[in-house]
C-alpha cells in the first residue's frame, strides 16, 4: 500500500516496538466447553475462593504430576546448538499435590510406582490433619482414581468437600502452573545421570516452593483463570 519494503530484521524490530512477542502456539483441549467453564467459575469456584480469601474456608487445588527420567529440553542463547544427554525415560517419579489457593502452601505425596485411590486417600488424611476444624474444599479433575467410591467415602468421613472441574479444564486448576514451574526450575536443559539424582532435584524444587520460591509462586498462582473461545481461535495458524 505504501511502497515501503522492510527486511525480516526490520519487521521484527517494528513488531517489538508495538509490544508484539514471538510466542509459541499453545494447545487447549479440543473438547473443552468454554461456556460450561465460565458457568462453573462464576457459580461454583469463585464463591468458594471468596470465602477462602475471607478466612472462612480452605480451598486447595489438587492434581498429579508424573516426572519421567528423560531429557527436558529448553531454550538457551548460544552460538551453537547445545546437546544434552538423554536418559532412557523408563522410570518416573510421581507426585500427587494440593496447593492452598490463598497461602500457596503445597502438600504432596510421592512414589515411584503409580498414583491410585489409596494415594489420594493418603493426601486427604494429610490435608485433614493440617486444616483440622476448618471447612475444606478440594478442587480436582475427573480422573477415575479420584472420583471413586473409596475417595468419596473418605472425603465425606473427613468432611472434605470435593469439587470436580468440568471435563478438559486444566486452565481452571492453578496447580498445573506449579508443575510447569517445578520442571523449569529443576529439569530444563539438565542431565541427571541417575534416577536418584533426578528424584532429588524434583524433591528439592518441591521443598523450595514452600520457602525460597514462595514469593514467585504468589505471583504465578494468582486466582486469574484464562478462558478460551474455541470459535475465535479455530482458524488461527
Amino acid at each position: 500500500m505504501t511502497g515501503v519494503k522492510r527486511g525480516v530484521k526490520a519487521v521484527r524490530v517494528f513488531l517489538r516496538t508495538l509490544k508484539f512477542r514471538y510466542r509459541k502456539t499453545a494447545g487447549i483441549p479440543a473438547k473443552a466447553d468454554a461456556e460450561r467453564q465460565r458457568q462453573f467459575l462464576d457459580e461454583q469456584l469463585n464463591p468458594l475462593l471468596n470465602e477462602a480469601a475471607k478466612g472462612l474456608r480452605v480451598v486447595l487445588f489438587m492434581d498429579a504430576a508424573h516426572f519421567v527420567h528423560a531429557a527436558f529440553l529448553g531454550f538457551l542463547w548460544s552460538i551453537q546448538r547445545i546437546f544434552v544427554k538423554s536418559p532412557s525415560g523408563r522410570k518416573r517419579f510421581n507426585v500427587l499435590g494440593a496447593v492452598n489457593a490463598i497461602t500457596k502452601q503445597l502438600h504432596v505425596v510421592t512414589n515411584e510406582t503409580y498414583i491410585n485411590a489409596i494415594v489420594v486417600c493418603d493426601l486427604l488424611k494429610t490435608i485433614s490433619k493440617e486444616y483440622m476444624g476448618q471447612k475444606i474444599t478440594l478442587v480436582m479433575d475427573n480422573a477415575r482414581y479420584q472420583k471413586c467410591a473409596l475417595v468419596m467415602s473418605l472425603a465425606a468421613e473427613l468432611k472434605i468437600d470435593l469439587l470436580f472441574l468440568p471435563p478438559y479444564s486444566p486452565n481452571l486448576n492453578i496447580i498445573e502452573r506449579l508443575w510447569k514451574f517445578v520442571k523449569k526450575k529443576s529439569l530444563n536443559s539438565r542431565y541427571y545421570e541417575t534416577f536418584g539424582e533426578f528424584q532429588k532435584a524434583i524433591s528439592g524444587a518441591l521443598h523450595k516452593c514452600g520457602d525460597e520460591w514462595k514469593d514467585e509462586l504468589k505471583t504465578l498462582l494468582v486466582l486469574n483463570f484464562q478462558m478460551f473461545s474455541l470459535e475465535k481461535n479455530k482458524d488461527v495458524a
